[in-house]
C-alpha cells in the first residue's frame, strides 16, 4: 500500500479560547470573580468545536445525537475529535449508521481536564480516565473507561483497558483549550468501546418504546398519556418507529391547562381529536442537535400521511436559542428532552399544537358568533355617531389614560382637567428655559 499524503494541518487556537498572561489582566480577571459569582462552568461543545473546520464532521455526528445535551452543566472535559481526514479513512461510515453513534461519541469525552504537560506526565503503566459513555451504565465493569499510554518516544495512546482490544488511536496535537475546564485533541481514529460491534448494531432490531408509559413515568405529561390510550393511536406511534422512526412532542400537563377557552380540544369528535394526536409526531427521528439545524423547515406530521401533502405540517425553526414549532395557530418551544434513543425521540413542549386546518376556522366561527352577539348595555355607550339619545362628548376634550376613572361627569370636571393639563405643560416649558 502507497503511503498516503498526511491531514492538513489543523487551525490555531481559536482567540476566544486564549486567557490573557499579562499581570493586569490577571488582577482584572480576579478582580471579577470575587465580584460576579460563577454563573455556569457548562461550555457549549458544539460551538467551540464549530471553529475548527478540520473538526466539522465529527461535529456534525456530535450535533446529530443528544450527547451536547448529556454535557449540560458539566465541567472538566477533555474531548478526543476525530479530524474529517482521518475520520474518513476510519469506521464513521458505519458508525453514523449506527444505532449507538451516541454511545461510541461518548466514549470520546473523558470526564477530567487534561492538558499537554498532563499526557507527557502519564506513568508507565498507563492512566484510566472516566468517559461520558461510562456513566450510562451500559459499559460492563470499567470497560467504559479510556487507558491513555505513553510510550518511549512520548506519542500519546488511547484504548479500550481491556488488553486485547483492537480499537485504539494515537493522539495527534492538541487543537484548543479553556482551562482549566476543556481542552480539545485531535486523535487519529475513531475510539470503540470494547465489545461494541457496529455492524451488530446496524441490524439488531430495535427495542419497542411504550411511548404512553414514557410519558406516565415522565410525570408532567398525565393528560397527553390518557389522550393517547383513549384515543388508540399508541399502536401507530409504535409502528412508525419501524419505518424512519419519529419524533413526538408531548404538550405537558400546564399546557393543557393553558389553552384558551375557545379552542375546545377534548370536545371534538374521537377522529378530529386523533388528528390532533398524530399532528404532534414527525415521521423521522430527529435527535435534539438535528431539530436545531433542521434545513427544511416545514416539515410534515402523521396527520398528513392520511390528508396528503401539505396539510397538517409544521414549521420548525430555531428563534431566541430555543427549537421553536409553528403550526399556524401557536407556537411552541421545545422545552426538554423527555427520551431520546434512535429510533424515537421525546420532547416536551410548552404549548399544545393546535392545528389551523381544525382550530383557525373554529377560532373564526366563535369570534363570529360573538361579534352577532347582543351587545351589552356598557357598549350603548360606543353608538355610532349620530345615534339618537346619545350624548357623546368630542373627541378634542377626552381624557388620557389613566385620569379617565378620575373626571367627574359632566363638562365642568373635564375643563378643570384640560386647565390643569394646559398648565403643567406650561410649567414645564418655564423649567426648560
Amino acid at each position: 500500500m502507497g503511503a498516503s499524503s498526511p491531514p492538513p494541518p489543523l487551525p490555531p487556537l481559536h482567540p476566544h479560547l486564549r486567557i490573557p498572561h499579562s499581570a493586569p489582566a490577571r488582577l482584572l480577571l480576579l478582580f471579577l470573580l470575587l465580584i460576579f459569582p460563577p454563573v455556569s462552568t457548562s461550555v457549549n461543545i458544539t460551538a467551540v468545536l464549530s471553529a475548527y473546520p478540520d473538526l466539522s464532521d465529527f461535529n456534525r455526528l456530535l450535533r446529530s445525537t443528544s450527547v451536547p445535551g448529556d454535557l449540560a452543566g458539566r465541567s472538566s472535559l477533555t474531548i478526543l475529535a476525530v479530524p474529517n481526514a482521518y475520520l474518513l479513512r476510519s469506521s464513521a461510515a458505519r458508525a453514523a449508521a449506527a444505532a449507538d453513534i451516541a454511545d461510541v461519541l461518548r466514549y470520546h469525552v473523558l470526564l477530567e481536564y487534561l492538558s499537554w504537560p498532563d499526557l507527557r506526565s502519564i506513568p508507565a503503566g498507563g492512566k484510566l480516565v472516566t468517559t461520558l459513555y461510562q456513566t450510562t451504565g451500559r459499559a460492563a465493569g470499567n470497560l467504559g473507561a479510556v487507558n491513555l499510554t505513553r510510550d518511549d518516544e512520548g506519542a500519546v495512546t488511547a484504548r479500550s483497558p481491556f488488553p486485547f482490544s483492537a480499537s485504539n488511536a494515537t493522539v495527534l496535537d492538541l487543537v484548543g483549550t479553556l482551562p482549566y475546564n476543556v481542552s480539545i485533541f485531535a486523535v487519529d481514529a475513531l475510539l470503540l468501546p470494547y465489545g461494541f460491534d457496529l455492524a451488530a448494531s446496524e441490524t439488531r432490531p430495535s427495542v419497542r418504546v411504550n411511548i404512553t408509559r414514557v410519558l406516565v413515568d415522565g410525570r408532567d405529561f398525565n393528560v397527553a398519556a390518557s389522550m393517547l390510550e383513549a384515543s388508540g393511536v399508541a399502536s401507530e406511534f409504535e409502528a412508525a418507529e419501524r419505518g424512519a422512526g419519529i419524533t413526538v412532542f408531548v404538550p405537558t400537563d400546564e399546557a393543557f391547562a393553558d389553552l384558551p377557552v375557545t379552542e375546545r380540544l377534548q370536545s371534538l369528535p374521537a377522529d378530529r381529536k386523533a388528528v390532533v394526536l398524530r399532528f404532534h409526531v414527525l415521521q423521522s427521528y430527529y435527535p435534539l442537535g438535528s431539530l436545531e439545524s433542521i434545513v427544511n423547515p416545514v416539515q410534515p406530521t402523521l396527520a398528513t400521511a392520511d390528508t396528503g401533502a401539505g396539510r397538517f405540517t409544521l414549521n420548525i425553526t430555531r428563534v431566541n436559542g430555543s427549537v421553536a414549532i409553528d403550526t399556524g395557530v401557536v407556537q411552541a418551544s421545545i422545552t426538554r428532552t423527555v427520551f431520546d434513543q434512535n429510533p424515537v425521540a421525546i420532547f416536551a413542549v410548552s404549548k399544545v399544537l393546535l392545528p389551523r386546518e381544525i382550530f383557525t376556522g373554529e377560532t373564526s366561527g366563535a369570534m363570529q358568533a360573538v361579534a352577532a352577539a347582543p351587545q351589552p348595555p356598557e357598549a350603548a355607550g360606543l353608538a355610532p355617531q349620530g345615534a339618537e339619545e346619545v350624548d357623546t362628548p368630542p373627541a378634542s376634550m377626552s381624557s388620557p389614560p389613566g385620569v379617565r376613572e378620575d373626571v367627574t361627569s359632566g363638562a365642568d370636571g373635564r375643563e378643570e382637567v384640560a386647565l390643569f393639563c394646559t398648565a403643567s405643560l406650561y410649567l414645564m416649558l418655564l423649567l426648560l428655559v
